[in-house]
């Protein structure tokens, strides 16, 4: 008993050592998750909140009529639900836009903030007003009660369980989709908690090509569709320029729809056949590489645009929704290195993106192919004039529109 504790004893050291401090706090992270339970915390929304089933309708007001001629129409009060807002947030940021578009047409509105564990508003108040100061809006906890507003708008799945769990009283649903969300599951119960809201009774603004194209084809469920905008206010050609050289990535190792395990094997690659190439990250740290970046951290978008001005190419990898960084990048003259799916391709301009099969070998060899061109400065002035005029002004007002439509002559069907 004492020469098997004794050899077992020596085999936990030896895999100790093999796989370093690192491992063994890994190792221990690992089994602490599990004995606690704290997978739970991965849900977002607290249990008491999930719908049980999809409602065959909801209780609205009646529409509420617009002004006559020679009369202004009164301003509507427009609640939107969200979780609370990081810096950064891209999904936080076209959400915030949408609610700017609404705010400059004269209506009110009110951000609606929801955290399973509990919220300190003024504080979450500051955080909003630092990282997007051109948003007005009041900021409420959700879970005190939706209410006193003319309309609400769901903003993600959890958002949509919350808005009928603490909005009683009857009120103009809708719901801004920015993604098909259940793809960022595996088919269990948070893909099918995701999938259902679809089917609520709400009125559906698609953000894109493609979340109209999945409600349809996943969901048989019709939509508002919207376009993608681009901010070229922020994102565009440095003034000063200088010769380009590197790659940059965003990097997300915790968002799998984002790619990071192969983005990783994808620069290791690179790095290879092209040493003499920085290689740029920002976003959350990186993990696991064999190689040396240079981290830049979480960076403002102006200081993002001028890490933009420096390099030649970026990955912009996204397994659901584009990303709204392959854009951006394109604006600032960057070749974003994309992963090819008929899902990124339905709402990215494609002729000067490099689509990458979604292998390491695949996405390595359009880095290559984009630092190898011999005119790559005079190049990235052509691919940021492919965006020239884009911005988000349309989708504002398209948005703005239909809510305006729900409140003033909607039916809540």
């Amino acid at each position: 008993m004492a020469r098997s504790r004794f050899a077992q004893t020596t085999a936990t050291l030896r895999r100790a050592r093999d796989v370093g401090p690192r491992g063994v706090a890994q190792r221990l992270a690992a089994r602490a998750y599990r004995a606690t339970g704290a997978q739970a915390l991965d849900l977002h929304l607290d249990p008491a909140d999930v719908v049980g089933d999809v409602p065959a309708s909801l209780p609205v007001p009646a529409p509420r009529p617009a002004g006559g001629a020679g009369q202004d129409s009164p301003g509507l009060t427009v609640g939107w639900v969200t979780s609370p807002p990081a810096a950064g947030s891209g999904g936080h940021t076209t959400l915030f836009r949408m609610v700017e578009g609404l705010e400059a047409r004269g209506h009110t509105c009110v951000v609606y903030l929801y955290d399973r564990h509990g919220l300190d508003i003024a504080q979450r108040t500051a955080e909003l007003r630092r990282g997007w100061p051109g948003v007005r809006a009041e900021v409420r906890d959700a879970r005190a009660g939706i209410s006193g507003v003319d309309a609400v708008v769901a903003s993600s799945w959890e958002s949509a369980h919350v808005v009928l769990s603490y909005g009683a009283e009857p009120v103009h649903r809708l719901y801004f989709i920015q993604d098909f969300e259940p793809y960022f599951y595996p088919r269990g119960s948070e893909y099918e908690l995701a999938a259902m809201t679809y089917r609520f009774p709400f009125r559906r603004i698609a953000l894109g090509e493609m979340v109209a194209g999945c409600l349809r084809s996943e969901l048989g469920q019709d939509s508002d569709l919207v376009p993608f905008g681009c901010d070229t206010r922020t994102y565009h050609l440095p003034k000063a320029r200088m010769p380009r050289s590197g790659v940059v990535l965003y990097a997300k190792p915790d968002v799998g729809r984002r790619g990071y395990l192969l983005a990783r094997l994808a620069l290791e690659r690179f790095h290879r056949t092209h040493p003499d190439q920085e290689i740029h990250v920002y976003g959350s740290p990186p993990t696991g590489l064999p190689f040396p970046v240079t981290y830049h951290g979480s960076v403002t978008p102006t200081a993002l645009n001028e890490l933009y001005g420096r390099v030649v190419a970026g990955l912009a990898m996204s397994f659901t929704n584009i990303s709204l960084v392959a854009e951006e990048m394109l604006a600032a003259g960057v070749v974003p290195v994309v992963n090819d799916s008929p899902l990124s391709r339905a709402d990215l301009p494609g002729a000067y993106v490099g689509w990458a099969e979604p292998t390491a070998e695949g996405i390595a060899v359009e880095l290559a192919a984009a630092v190898d061109r011999p005119d790559a400065d005079a190049y990235a002035v052509e691919v940021a004039e492919s965006v020239t005029g884009r911005s988000w002004d349309l989708t504002q007002e398209l948005v703005a529109q239909i809510v305006e439509d729900e409140v003033r002559r909607g039916d809540g069907a």
